[in-house]
């Protein structure tokens, strides 16, 4: 039957034989797409009269959301945090190359840097949609400078900064704009963070607790002033105590607004929280886990020196350190990846792995109208995967942007 083209005359496509992640299970159903878009088969069978354009056998294959990385550093060489010429180069270089991995959508996310550095590489970031030239662009997530020096962590101690009197003032004037920031990482105890965390919230941008000495009490504060993420929970925080739990405390805290929900990044590449400290935190709030990479610019290159930001980092193995430290600096773990560890960790189910990835960082950024989901009228950003949930190809607005050579499509 030739489609009815009353409505577009877009081609439409039909990916049959697979199992499709949607409303948290995966069905076996056909997708539908058109013009970017994912199509609801009912309205164009019987409102429309029409059919497919273009059939595709995905060989049983798993059809997923694109995966969202809230917070990645950088990799294949490029630093978000190092002010360069070639900037806008570099961000083109990383966002083709993670579509391999999986993401369909990011944030690029600079470390704590001088003000010259946001001034200069801020305005070089805009947010930009997917497509064949790479991954999506979010937004920046600006980890720092306004955190603990306790748990600075691999931020440079020279370059972090405190909030004076006229606080946000003092924010803007150290970032330069927020015109693309999306996330912004800072420390709940510091004195007037609450006006900052209410201005920031104001604005629509997401601000995330880490990098913070901060105990439970001063962590709902912040969350009943707007804060609804947790930047890589356990790592840069005061550990768990039972009589002050601290930020990690949130996870099933009380004090929570009621129709707020806090999330929290968990980088899964099992260097950076032992599986058992995972397995904790899911079991606590499952809808909340969000999986990062916190990739730096050694992610898919050789071990050996690399940067993060002002600092120099070594990488050995599936660890990184700030040169002759011990002192973890981001991973180099890919998103695929992470979603694999944390399947396997966790013994959670393949949906819930999948979702981790994809709806709940949609969810924090406030984007599960078009990304994050496979429902009617999203966009069409998915993934085809084995059983293993290894990566075979990836769409963007339903063009395929890449595949697995030994694909056969």
């Amino acid at each position: 039957m030739p489609s009815n083209k009353s409505v577009s005359d877009a081609p439409i496509f039909q990916f049959t034989n697979c199992r499709i992640l949607r409303n948290h299970e995966l069905q076996r159903e056909d997708l539908w797409v058109r013009e970017g878009k994912i199509l609801n088969p009912e309205k164009l069978f019987f409102d429309e009269k029409g059919s497919a354009d273009i059939q595709l056998d995905c060989k049983d294959s798993i059809i997923a959301p694109g995966f969202i990385d809230v917070q990645i550093n950088g990799g294949f060489g490029v630093d978000f945090s190092l002010a360069t010429d070639d900037f806008k180069s570099g961000i083109d270089l990383l966002s083709q190359k993670i579509l391999s991995h999986g993401v369909t959508s990011f944030c690029p996310t600079l470390v704590t840097s001088p003000p010259s550095v946001y001034h200069q590489i801020l305005p070089q970031i805009s947010v930009r949609n997917g497509g064949a030239h790479g991954a999506g662009i979010l937004g920046a997530h600006l980890e720092g400078p306004f955190i603990s020096k306790e748990k600075k962590g691999a931020h440079p101690e020279h370059c972090l900064r405190t909030f004076e009197a006229g606080a946000f003032q003092d924010l803007l004037a150290t970032y330069g704009t927020l015109d693309c920031v999306r996330i912004v990482t800072l420390a709940p105890e510091m004195k007037r963070s609450s006006e900052v965390i209410r201005e920031l919230t104001k604005r629509g941008i997401c601000v995330s607790l880490g990098h913070s000495v901060a105990n439970l009490s001063q962590a709902e504060e912040a969350v009943q002033h707007g804060a609804t993420f947790i930047t890589h929970l356990f790592n840069a925080m005061l550990p768990f105590h039972h009589r002050d739990p601290g930020i990690v405390g949130l996870l099933t805290s009380d004090k929570i607004p009621a129709g707020r929900r806090v999330f929290y990044g968990m980088i899964s590449d099992g260097i950076h929280t032992n599986p058992a400290a995972l397995r904790i935190a899911h079991r606590a709030h499952p809808k909340g886990l969000v999986l990062v990479t916190d990739a730096i610019a050694g992610m898919g290159l050789a071990p050996g020196r690399h940067t993060l930001g002002q600092q120099v980092v070594e990488i050995d193995g599936l660890n990184t350190y700030i040169a002759g430290t011990k002192t973890l600096s981001g991973s180099v773990a890919t998103m695929d990846a992470c979603v694999r560890h944390f399947l396997e960790a966790t013994g959670c189910s393949v949906e819930t792995a999948l979702e981790a990835a994809s709806l709940h960082p949609a969810q924090l950024l406030g984007i599960e109208h078009k990304k994050g989901t496979l429902n009617y009228d999203s966009d069409a950003d998915f993934l085809m995967l084995n059983d293993s949930l290894y990566v075979q190809a990836t769409y963007i607005a339903g063009e395929q942007v890449w595949r697995q050579d030994t694909l056969g499509m």
